[in-house]
């Protein structure tokens, strides 16, 4: 097999995998050559399994985790990108605790890395003159933190005590995590995963809803214009219940009764009944791009708000596809 130069492929590393770095070591990477014995194409990972010899001459199989399918597809990888038999070489980011398990850092078919790009960047060309459409950010300013979404979020939430020891005490490699679910993660995430998930946003014609929809997890949530109020505390959704107004031409959209969520920012800290969330959205003179900012309060957990804005780009040639998780990919970096 000819040598090359492999380089990784950011779209498909941990940082913008659901799972992220769960029990990898990403100082270390192990490479192999091996025949392909799995290409598993699914939500929230493909995965792709390999069988080669170790040290001893004994034959082994490792285990590589890949992106999701919309992420996978704009770094390259197709459905028919590989196939059982085929000889591979890979690198990738193995698991702490000895299992032959990991990210995929790049793969090589006959010489040639299989992805053909290593970084999305969404382009503008098309302009709007309303919030409704598909909107998509750059994903450079979540890939400046080391880890991706968990070295984002540890780098925005300032803790309570009682958030530290439920960070502390959290199994990310175990049923607690709710990546080994389906069940996805509530607002502010719709709108962080849009560095590398569509947004998109749907007026209903009577002006008393909008729909806010992300193609990561298919979460949908409803923004309700005319009823000013929330219910009663004690009635609790698991994306919580959100009012919008208008202010000028910004829309406000404002969220409570979220039910208990034991990670919604991926890195083990919970959510609990007092969490509020503030969304605003504006487009740019332009017409080009929409600022979106958050604000998220938490007290049980979260010291002081945090607080983020970024930009995205009106993309309407986008696809939303189906996300689909599937029980089974999603749990696989469980140990068993």
């Amino acid at each position: 097999m000819k040598r090359a130069l492999v380089t990784g492929l950011l779209l498909v590393s941990p940082a913008s995998g659901h799972h992220s770095e769960a029990g990898i070591d990403m100082s270390s990477v192990v490479s192999f050559e091996g025949t392909v014995t799995e290409y598993t194409w699914r939500n929230p990972h493909i995965y792709l399994a390999a069988e080669t010899m170790d040290e001893h001459g004994d034959v082994i199989e490792w285990v590589l985790q890949i992106g999701s399918i919309v992420v996978a597809q704009r770094a390259g990888w197709t459905r028919d990108s590989l196939s059982v038999g085929d000889r591979i070489t890979a690198r990738l980011h193995p698991a702490q605790d000895g299992r032959r398990y990991g990210i995929m850092e790049s793969v090589m078919k006959e010489g040639e890395v299989i992805s053909g790009t290593q970084l999305f960047t969404p382009l503008v060309t098309a302009r709007t003159s309303t919030l409704e459409g598909k909107w998509i950010g750059d994903p450079s300013d979540l890939f400046s933190y080391v880890g991706g979404f968990d070295g984002f979020f540890n780098a925005h939430l300032d803790l309570t005590e009682k958030g530290r020891a439920a960070q502390i005490a959290y199994d990310e490699l175990s049923d607690e995590n709710p990546d080994s679910t389906c069940i996805g993660r509530p607002t502010p995430a719709m709108i962080v995963s849009s560095a590398l998930f569509p947004l998109e946003i749907q007026f209903d014609e009577t002006e008393e809803t909008i729909l806010l929809r992300s193609a990561s997890t298919d979460e949908e949530r409803t923004v309700y214009m005319h009823d000013q109020t929330h219910p009663d505390p004690g009635e609790r959704f698991f994306g919580g219940h959100s009012i919008g107004r208008w202010e000028g031409d910004v829309l406000v959209v404002d969220t409570r009764n979220f039910s208990d969520h034991r990670s919604p920012y991926q890195v083990g800290v919970p959510s609990g009944a007092r969490k509020h969330v503030v969304e605003r959205y504006q487009l740019t003179q332009d017409g080009t791009r929409l600022v979106v900012d958050f604000m998220v309060e938490d007290p049980e957990y979260i010291a002081t708000p945090m607080t983020y804005s970024s930009e995205l780009i009106f993309s309407p040639d986008m696809e939303i596809t189906p996300y689909d998780c599937d029980a089974q990919a999603t749990r696989r970096f469980v140990p068993e």
